[in-house]
């Protein structure tokens, strides 16, 4: 929802995010995104996918890699199924 008649509360977001402890999360994404950057693998129109979802207690030590939006997004916490 626009905010029309006032300005967004940015300061008040953030708190909000990192008492919710989102904040941690968003920096670990930022820190994969930025060393894959780094490599200079082209991540352009793709998602960093981390093997273990972040709000699950992943993190980039347990690995990520580039994988496209529908994929990544369809998973939803979901073990990826085995291959036959």
């Amino acid at each position: 929802m626009p905010y029309k008649k006032t300005k967004r509360p940015y300061k008040k977001e953030y708190k909000k995010q990192k008492a919710r402890g989102e904040h941690k999360d968003r920096m670990e994404r930022q820190r994969a995104r930025r060393a894959l950057d780094k490599k200079g693998v082209n991540r352009k129109g793709k998602d960093v996918s981390h093997k273990k979802m972040l709000s699950r207690g992943g993190s980039n030590k347990q690995g990520y890699k580039l994988e496209s939006p529908s994929k990544n997004r369809s998973r939803n916490g979901k073990k990826p199924a085995k291959r036959r």
